[in-house]
């Protein structure tokens, strides 16, 4: 059986754009992430049983940081050339993923929520081999 380990993100380059995110990895590939971006207010509960990646971007959007939660497919090698972090959580566990963006298990679906005075964005990408879902968590109106 194979182990995976909680993996400390780096800090990579963004572009915003036309509701797509491209995130450009420290091992040079550029990965985009289609919208169209849904946004939701305060907090975010992903599907059950789909892999959730959160990016946290700068207030110029220009850099960020990605995670992925719960992660167990990919080695752990990829993710550090990749400057992709990977954080794993049981379920009833939650942790703090950058400050002012917290994200838990609850049974089985990811709940990510920002803090309204949050710097920059939250993007949260849920997808699956049948397709993927792009979000914004934005503050309460």
């Amino acid at each position: 059986m194979s182990h995976r380990n909680d993996v400390a993100p780096g800090t990579l380059g963004v572009e915003v754009q036309d509701g797509s995110v491209a995130v450009d990895y420290l091992d040079g590939r550029t990965v985009t992430y289609a919208g169209p971006l849904r946004e939701v207010e305060g907090a975010l509960r992903c599907k059950p049983g789909k892999d959730v990646h959160v990016l946290v971007t700068d207030d110029e959007e220009t850099e960020g940081v990605l995670v992925y939660v719960n992660d167990r497919k990919t080695h752990d090698d990829i993710l550090d050339g990749s400057g992709v972090g990977r954080v794993l959580l049981e379920s009833g566990e939650e942790t703090e993923l950058f400050p002012g963006v917290e994200v838990r298990v609850d049974g089985h679906a990811v709940v990510v929520e920002a803090a309204p005075a949050l710097d920059g964005r939250v993007f949260v990408f849920e997808e699956d081999e049948l397709g993927e879902r792009a979000f914004e968590i934005v503050a309460e109106r």
